[in-house]
């Protein structure tokens, strides 16, 4: 197989063209269009940068289809690839969409937090399969973060606004990350 056109990564990607491409490259692996390899390499590609990574894993993780559930190899591998930004991006993810389950109830938007805590799982469940010491590493900063009210994400927890009941629940989704991180965990 090769990779269709439409699936080429610019060299300098926005935000909003990462959006763009993984809609069209879930669309692509969805279809059976794409060998693994194909998918390795374009993802590889595009989380090699902050937007690209971003834009991914905004559209990848919250994506209705289940392909996130059961990430393929390609996937892992890419995503292995620029273990910085992924380690960075996806200890984010589970606190930002752990807190945002509270935000959500609090408006009594059950699937709006439905939602929220399925990008939070799998997040949860990429950072297990990953096995990056990165992650480790700052899903540890995090905890610390947001149980001594100080350290390197005290500045990302306020600059969101995040009030006792949302760092609980950050605390919540980031220890069992830490648990899990600390174990053998294989991609079966």
């Amino acid at each position: 197989m090769t990779v269709p056109l439409s699936l080429s990564v610019p060299e300098s990607l926005t935000f909003e063209q990462a959006i763009s491409l993984t809609q069209s490259l879930l669309d692509q692996i969805e279809a059976g269009a794409l060998s693994e390899e194909d998918i390795e390499s374009v993802l590889t590609r595009l989380v090699s940068s902050e937007n690209g990574a971003r834009g991914f894993f905004v559209t990848y993780l919250t994506d209705n289809r289940p392909l996130a559930d059961h990430p393929s190899i390609g996937v892992i591998n890419a995503l292995r690839t620029s273990p910085e930004i992924v380690s960075e991006l996806l200890v984010k993810n589970v606190a930002m969409s752990a807190a945002m389950v509270v935000a959500h109830r609090r408006r009594q938007d059950e699937a709006m937090a439905a939602n929220s805590a399925r990008t939070s799982t799998r997040s949860a469940g990429l950072i297990a399969m990953l096995e990056l010491p990165r992650t480790h590493e700052l899903a540890q900063q995090m905890l610390e973060s947001v149980t001594a009210g100080e350290g390197v994400y005290e500045a990302f927890l306020k600059r969101w606004g995040y009030d006792a009941e949302q760092r609980l629940a950050i605390e919540q989704a980031v220890q069992p990350v830490l648990s899990e991180s600390g174990e053998n965990k294989s991609l079966a």
